[in-house]
């Protein structure tokens, strides 16, 4: 027959086993099942061409796709910014288990224990109030123990290391969102790079389009004029060369178009499978961003916006506390810990037999053959090593931001030079048009002009673009993108 205390046993046993194998599966730790279990977490290889309710881009691409909504959909599917955001939930979570240390922590558990130890059988027998009378001391003999509890605990006193951890876990919380910043800073100053590079591109397909176009055009007049032995064949044959080297830049400048939708849609997080079409040029021009006009004022922006240094910012902060928690650790620990508990050889628990105790205990370590102060000096460098990190970061923040207000200036210029050549050169080559079906001119200087023409307005093309990316690196430079993701809502 069996007891009731033995059916509890059994019951706990079984118990036991089945939730333990409950948590446990063959397919639970693959990566298959892995990535089936977050797919609303992160977004697979496959795009869809759904935009959400709330205008949020989960996983979503819209066709054809303008700047603002390239910047929104990063934002929302970059693998850098998830991975960003990622961490930020991570320290945030690191500040939970800072906070947990103020808190007093309860616990239960039940015990079953038999053997033969003088000591052992004791102090279960002690504490199950049933010891023998003329007990052997020295041979006791075996027992069995049921011991059931509860305990409680709180730290009264710590050296302020729970306070100092918290502080550096609050430095960490804030050193996540400064580096999703960073990572959105320079995010969205890559899409409009890359966006304007597949907009130069496309550009850049129409200009050699229209010169195979021209040629052509040419090529059929001056076959009529050689069929009625106006021009020489050498003439023919040149031309037909110039149409050649005019459709190979065709598949040259495609090709530049497809590699930049390539990276354009790495960017976006979306497969590079995804057909994408761009809508018409978005300008950024810094009458619709309120960036800084000059160098001065862009430095101090940048001092004040950019993410690396604020990041450094927080560093030395963080510094600064983590020596005084290695300081912390010259004094002594203070806990205050009780227990409540019953004991039976059976199980058959009686509130008559209860036990419980209340201790106050103190530990000091008095020596720690140096360790201690190793970490102190070790703390101290750290922090030496930060404020000469924080001086080396604003050099470069200046340095970073001078070359980009130099290189708009020389886009500007370059820009303003293309303008007028391309101008000049199709009117030279109108000129050299009219000379050579006339006679006048060779047909070299038919080619020189001609090539003179493309090669201004693909000049001017690249100047235009060049300067929109320059405007967008400063936007970058100062830590402009990093702060104003509102900005491009649609």
């Amino acid at each position: 027959m069996v007891s009731k205390a033995n059916k509890i046993q059994i019951h706990i046993i079984l118990s036991f086993f089945l939730i333990t194998c409950g948590c446990f599966s063959h397919d639970k730790y693959t990566y298959k099942s892995i990535r089936q279990e977050y797919a609303k977490v992160i977004c697979d290889d496959a795009f869809s061409t759904k935009v959400s309710k709330t205008g949020q881009y989960a996983c979503a691409l819209q066709e054809p796709v303008s700047l603002n909504d390239a910047i929104q959909i990063a934002l929302a599917n970059n693998p850098d910014n998830k991975i960003a955001v990622a961490r930020i939930k991570q320290a945030k979570a690191m500040i939970q288990k800072a906070n947990a240390n103020f808190f007093p922590f309860l616990g239960f558990y039940a015990e079953y224990s038999q053997g033969d130890a003088p000591s052992g059988y004791l102090f279960k027998k002690i504490d199950q109030r049933l010891l023998p009378a003329n007990t052997d001391f020295n041979s006791p003999g075996w027992y069995e123990n049921y011991e059931t509890g509860i305990k409680a605990g709180i730290n009264i006193f710590n050296g302020g290391r729970d306070i100092l951890n918290k502080k550096i876990a609050e430095t960490d919380f804030s050193i996540s969102q400064i580096d999703r910043q960073s990572v959105e800073n320079s995010l969205v100053a890559s899409v409009i790079h890359t966006y304007y590079n597949a907009l130069a591109a496309k550009e850049y397909i129409k200009i050699t389009r229209d010169s195979v176009s021209t040629v052509k055009s040419q090529l059929r007049l001056m076959n009529v004029r050689f069929r009625a032995g106006g021009v020489l064949k050498s003439d023919i044959l040149s031309l037909e060369v110039r149409l050649a080297q005019a459709q190979e830049d065709v598949v040259l400048s495609d090709n530049r178009f497809k590699t930049a939708l390539i990276v354009f849609a790495s960017l976006l997080g979306v497969s590079p499978e995804a057909e994408i079409r761009l809508r018409n040029v978005d300008e950024i021009e810094s009458r619709e961003i309120p960036l800084p006009d000059e160098y001065i004022a862009g430095v101090a922006y940048a001092l004040e916006n950019r993410s690396e240094i604020n990041k450094i910012k927080e560093q030395v902060i963080q510094s600064r506390i983590a020596l005084d928690l290695s300081r912390a650790e010259y004094l002594p620990k203070v806990d205050l810990q009780s227990k409540y508990y019953v004991d039976d050889p059976k199980m058959a628990y009686n509130d008559s037999r209860d036990n419980w105790t209340a201790a106050v205990i103190l530990n000091w370590d008095i020596f720690t053959g140096f360790s201690t102060k190793a970490e102190e000096e070790k703390a101290k460098a750290r922090l030496e090593e930060m404020l000469a990190a924080d001086l080396k970061t604003r050099l470069s923040v200046k340095l970073d931001v001078k070359n980009a207000y130099l290189k708009l200036a020389e886009a500007k210029a370059r820009l303003n030079v293309a303008e007028k050549s391309v101008a000049m050169a199709e009117e030279s080559f109108k000129l050299v048009k009219k000379q050579y079906e006339g006679g006048a001119a060779a047909i070299t200087r038919y080619f020189e002009a001609e090539l003179a023409f493309n090669r201004a307005k693909t000049r001017t093309t690249a100047a235009y673009y060049d300067r929109e990316k320059a405007l967008a690196d400063i936007g970058r430079a100062v830590g402009y993108w990093g702060k104003s993701q509102d900005k491009f809502t649609p």
